[in-house]
């Protein structure tokens, strides 16, 4: 979950980026002001030299938001596949992805529901390491 607001983020972080930028919609005018004058010296230099900055900003912030789509997806498949385990209590379960290297956090009832949430994680495509921060809670009755 907190990954999907970390991607959400940074889209609106971008769209808000663009949006601001003044020239941005110098194109489209704004009713009753003339457009402003476009001069010939430097200024296509400058547009270009823009152009590449933004064009590097743009290609980050795509990368970033892979990474964190990529994370998502990883995530996701792992909360499914223990949502439909019959041994895993996938709500007392929390995971957590970091490119290959997924985080499983939360408490667990039993051994064998520490081992089949362990099991789930490493035997998603993807999932290259697996770091266990599960704590054995044994109810008393």
């Amino acid at each position: 979950m907190r990954t999907f607001l970390i991607a959400v983020l940074l889209v609106l972080a971008v769209v808000l980026v663009i949006w601001s930028y003044p020239t941005a919609l110098a194109p489209f005018g704004v009713p009753g002001r003339p457009s402003p004058a476009v001069g010939t010296s430097g200024t296509l230099e400058k547009a270009r030299e823009r152009g590449a900055e933004l064009g590097e900003k743009a290609a980050v912030a795509g990368e970033k938001i892979k990474d964190v789509a990529h994370d998502a997806a990883i995530t996701s498949k792992i909360k499914a596949k223990m949502a439909l385990d019959e041994t895993v209590k996938a709500r007392a379960v929390d995971v957590s992805t970091d490119g290959s290297t997924v985080t499983v956090s939360g408490t667990v009832q039993s051994r064998a529901e520490h081992d089949r949430a362990i099991a789930l994680a490493r035997e998603t495509a993807g999932v290259t390491t697996v770091i266990d921060h599960l704590t054995l809670v044994v109810e008393h009755r």
